[in-house]
């Protein structure tokens, strides 16, 4: 396990980026869940803005988003912050010699950098959408926020990374695989494409949004079976992963983290544009919606003009 960085000059320089035409979706909702762009463009900003400083404090309005309690919140006070980075879609922040501030932002948490706040007073328990705020000797920080009902953002602090139940249990990052170490990865789960890239324990990093440009590009049904896969389809799965994942990183790294999730929506071709025209063909894409989520596809160039079955364990329609 390693924390991964990148720089959008090298990206632009050593890969070939997609076309630059934005695709706008009209009545849509992307998947809200930062996934490697969103959350490598959080690290390199923090990078940008913060390292280098000391923490004044560390407040804690929601304490079931911090999932540790062992060294306490307290512990950081006067701790520089010496790098950020991350692990699939987890936030790594360095703290002192030895801590990690490890964060998992869900489906409706975010980040949100202030050149100074409000008020020096302390958050109380809680403190509307804020799950802890970060304070620095400048005066500047960050607040840890998430929408909604359903809390899922978690906080760890800890000195070892790996001691994040959610990353000890990551496969290898998805910009960091070869084309055969990728093959073997994907082959290694017997089920659907779509399913099969999600699976953070595969490849870290890639999630519902992504998975359906990759497949778009690709040219491959959500639904294919890895096991019935080319090598040829394998090399074009890989090829679009990277195609999609180093465009998507380069379009976000250096933009503010609060102007990421319009970045992500302005370049999506199939996710979340379901009754619009498919930018490649003109197709309507279609969408086949689950329980808590749904995916998005061109019939035309995935499944052979053939539209799937919108029910949750759907099959091409023959």
């Amino acid at each position: 396990m390693s924390t991964m960085t990148f720089s959008p000059e090298g990206i632009a320089s050593r890969y070939r980026l997609c076309a630059t035409t934005t695709f706008m979706p009209r009545n849509a909702t992307v998947d809200t869940v930062p996934e490697l762009p969103e959350v490598e463009a959080l690290a390199a900003y923090l990078r940008e803005r913060a390292v280098g400083h000391t923490v004044e404090r560390l407040e804690v309005s929601s304490f079931s988003a911090l999932k540790t309690y062992d060294p306490p919140a307290s512990a950081v006070a006067g701790m520089k912050i010496r790098d950020a980075g991350r692990h699939g879609k987890f936030l790594d922040l360095g703290l002192g010699d030895d801590l990690h501030l490890v964060v998992h932002l869900a489906r409706a948490g975010w980040l949100h950098y202030r050149d100074a706040f409000k008020s020096p007073a302390p958050l109380k328990p809680g403190s509307g959408p804020i799950a802890l705020r970060m304070r620095l000797d400048d005066g500047s920080g960050f607040d840890l926020t998430e929408a909604g009902t359903q809390k899922s953002l978690a906080a760890y602090l800890v000195r070892d990374p790996a001691e994040v139940p959610g990353v000890a249990r990551l496969g290898p990052d998805a910009l960091a695989v070869s084309e055969n170490e990728f093959a073997e990865r994907i082959r290694s789960r017997n089920g659907q494409i779509k399913g099969v890239l999600v699976d953070q324990e595969v490849l870290a990093g890639i999630g519902n949004a992504y998975s359906d440009e990759i497949l778009h590009v690709a040219k491959m049904s959500p639904f294919a079976l890895t096991g019935k896969l080319t090598d040829e389809q394998m090399g074009e799965l890989y090829r679009a992963m990277r195609e999609v994942e180093t465009d998507a990183v380069a379009r976000s790294v250096g933009q503010k983290a609060a102007t990421l999730k319009g970045e992500k929506r302005a370049g999506m071709r199939v996710h979340a544009r379901t009754g619009l025209p498919c930018p490649i063909c003109g197709d309507t894409v279609r969408e086949v919606s689950f329980a808590d989520k749904s995916l998005q596809y061109c019939a035309t160039c995935q499944t052979g003009g053939k539209p799937l079955a919108d029910r949750r364990l759907s099959k091409l329609i023959r």
